[in-house]
């Protein structure tokens, strides 16, 4: 019904920046309106985490781990997720995967997103 296509994933040096992309495209029309879109992270070990999300007045939220240095926009009228992601450090190394739902963030429950992407590697080394 819908996909969800990544790209933007990469190895940068600490400090560095990378910017990712997750177009929602439905199968029948092609671009799909979301109302809540969002970034999650999944480092080995470790449970999957939130990174941040944008609702669709624009409204948006963040781990603390990411504040002030990762930006979570989108084109609304193409339905395309970025995060921009600056100062990158080791820690921030992950599988990072977009999620989509038509539901409003605030009545979204974490993590419980109908649409999935199936990730793009970040790695940062020091």
């Amino acid at each position: 019904q819908v996909q969800l296509v990544e790209s933007g994933g990469g190895s940068v040096q600490a400090g560095g920046s990378l910017r990712l992309s997750c177009a929602a495209w439905g199968y029948t029309y092609g671009v799909y309106y979301m109302g809540c879109m969002g970034w999650f992270r999944q480092a080995p070990g470790k449970e999957r985490e939130g990174v941040a999300t944008i609702d669709s007045d624009g409204s948006t939220s963040y781990a603390d781990s990411v504040k002030g240095r990762f930006t979570i926009s989108k084109d609304n009228d193409k339905n395309i997720l970025y995060l921009q992601m600056n100062s990158l450090k080791p820690e921030d190394t992950a599988m990072y995967l977009c999620a989509a739902d038509q539901r409003g963030c605030r009545g979204l429950p974490t993590g419980q997103y109908k649409y999935w992407g199936q990730g793009t590697q970040v790695t940062v080394s020091s």
